[in-house]
This record gives C-alpha cells, sequence and structure tokens, in this order.
C-alpha cells in the first residue's frame, strides 16, 4: 500500500446526502414563509457547515429575522431525516472493504453535525472507519485542518502516511492545509471542471481509481 491511512470526507465522497439536507433546509424553510430550494441550488450551498448552508438558502442570509429559529428547525428535522433517501455511492462499500482488507486505517472527517456524523458512519461505514468527526464545539470546521489532525491522532498515523479524498473545493484546501497529499473525485457535488479550476491535482472518476490511486498507482504529490 502507498498509504496507511485514508481520510474521506462524507458528504458527495461516501455517501449521496443531498435529497435529506434539500428537504430539512425546504421544511425549514416553509415553517418561516420563505420560498424552497432546488437541488441543484442546494448542492452549490453545501460544503461548509450547516449555519453557511442556511445562510446561503435564505435570501438575506444571517441577516434573516429568527435566523437561529430556522437554523434549529433545520437542525431537528435533519437529526431525525438524515438517512431516508441517503445511500452509498456505487463502488464505495466495495472501495472500503478492499482497503480494510489491505489493512488501511479510514477515517471521516465532515462539516456535518458531529452527531449526525457519527450516526450515518454507525450505519454505513462503523466495520471499516476507526474514527468519524463533525462539527462540534472547539473543533475549527473544514478547511482548517483541526478534523485532519484529530482523525490521524486517532488513527496513529503522519500526515506523510495518509492520503485525504475528497469531492470539493473545501476538501482540496482542507488537504494543503493539514499537509496531506490528495485525491478529488468527480462523483460528488463538484464536477470535474470545478475541481480542476479549483486547484485539484489527481482526480478519480470512480471508486475504482481511488483504490488504484492508494494502493498500487502513481502517488498524489503532497502539496
Amino acid at each position: 500500500m502507498k498509504y496507511k491511512a485514508v481520510v474521506f470526507d462524507l458528504d458527495g465522497t461516501l455517501l449521496d446526502t443531498l435529497e435529506d439536507l434539500m428537504d430539512a433546509v425546504n421544511d425549514a424553510l416553509r415553517k418561516y414563509g420563505y420560498p424552497v430550494r432546488t437541488l441543484d441550488e442546494i448542492r452549490n450551498f453545501v460544503g461548509n457547515g450547516v449555519r453557511r448552508l442556511m445562510e446561503r438558502a435564505l435570501p438575506d442570509g444571517a441577516q434573516t429575522p429568527q435566523f437561529e429559529q430556522i437554523l434549529a428547525a433545520f437542525r431537528a428535522y435533519y437529526t431525525v431525516h438524515c438517512e431516508d433517501k441517503t445511500h452509498a455511492y456505487d463502488g464505495v462499500p466495495e472501495l472500503m472493504q478492499q482497503l480494510k482488507d489491505a489493512g488501511c486505517r479510514m477515517a471521516i472527517v465532515s462539516n456535518k453535525l458531529d452527531s449526525v456524523v457519527k450516526e450515518l458512519n454507525q450505519s454505513y461505514f462503523s466495520s471499516y472507519v476507526r474514527a468519524a468527526i463533525g462539527e462540534k464545539e472547539g473543533v475549527r470546521r473544514k478547511p482548517a485542518p483541526d478534523m485532519v489532525e484529530q482523525a490521524l491522532a486517532e488513527l496513529q498515523c503522519k500526515k506523510e502516511e495518509a492520503v485525504y479524498v475528497g469531492d470539493s473545493e473545501v476538501d482540496i484546501q482542507t488537504a494543503s492545509n493539514a499537509g496531506l497529499a490528495c485525491i478529488s473525485v468527480s462523483w460528488g457535488f463538484r464536477d470535474k471542471d470545478f475541481l480542476l479550476k479549483n486547484g485539484a491535482a489527481v482526480i478519480a472518476d470512480t471508486p475504482r481509481e481511488v483504490w488504484d490511486l492508494v494502493s498500487t498507482h502513481a502517488r498524489p504529490e503532497s502539496p
């Protein structure tokens, strides 16, 4: 194996969570009389945590009257309904099984709520993933390196021995800030052209290509 550990983003990388996020956003918007958002709009809003998601979904952002109540409504709905339509991308479970069989350690870092990250990990990836870390007090959101550093500590792995896998510009920045090589994936919430324009050096189009890059093929350069 080229790497001892893989640190994964969650949304858009391992799981397609977009419809559940849209439903939670729109439930909160409806309750407070705001127009709902489309799936493509939600796709463009995600990546920087739930507060930024709701800021982008509301016409006046954080200046919206009752913003905190609207955010709380989103959190309440999503906590209950985060698995209604969410599913693993094709090939992801097989990738993680291959990595596990090869002795590779795995972690998830996400700007989702920490409780939801842990719930989704328990439902889908608990037999593979040693550390699942989300947004919580005292840990800065991505692209700050805090979550990655915590994950590597839990995996007992040095940054030179790990690679980061994600689907967005936030993930590219996170890997750079943490000093990890980065593999960007094109099947998630950002397309290949967008990733290239935002600094992607290595792009995988399928989970199989991620396996090839992590195991036997050319190693992505560290930032």
